[in-house]
């Protein structure tokens, strides 16, 4: 499994806002200029991210985006599962993905399956909030 940038870039967005929440929209210029992320790639990773309800995003003056609950209530799994697809480390382990015709003498396939669990129960037990610092006063001056 290799996590692709636009699955690393959704999750620094989101962290981002998660370190930066208040009740304002935070302008994309804004998270783009942070997070050192061109601003038309990340317009593509948040418009996934806001059509699949993870956040909220308002156009024109005083718009931009923001978090759509509070930052302990998202898992880091369902951000990667939402940008990556699946987190399966092997193609036989993909959601949909026909019957391999060497399972039944397959030496590795338990193997492989428990890699998987092992990385959806490890990304299941992390938030948004665990990975978030609380801003440090002065912290916020933007130029």
């Amino acid at each position: 499994m290799v996590v692709s940038t636009k699955g690393r870039y959704a999750l620094r967005v989101m962290i981002d806002l998660a370190e930066h929440q208040t009740d304002q929209y935070m302008p994309l210029k804004q998270i783009a200029a942070r997070q050192g992320i061109s601003e038309k790639y990340l317009e593509n990773i948040l418009k996934s991210l806001v059509q699949h309800g993870l956040l909220q995003g308002l156009r024109g003056k005083g718009g931009g985006y923001r978090l759509t609950r509070p930052a302990d209530q998202y898992r880091i799994s369902d951000i990667l599962m939402l940008t990556e697809g699946n987190l399966a480390p092997v193609s036989c382990l993909e959601p949909g993905a026909p019957a391999c015709s060497r399972l039944p003498e397959c030496r590795t396939y338990e193997m492989w399956r428990g890699l998987d669990k092992v990385i959806r129960d490890y990304l299941d037990q992390i938030t948004l909030a665990d990975l978030a610092r609380p801003a440090l006063a002065g912290d916020d001056y933007i130029i």
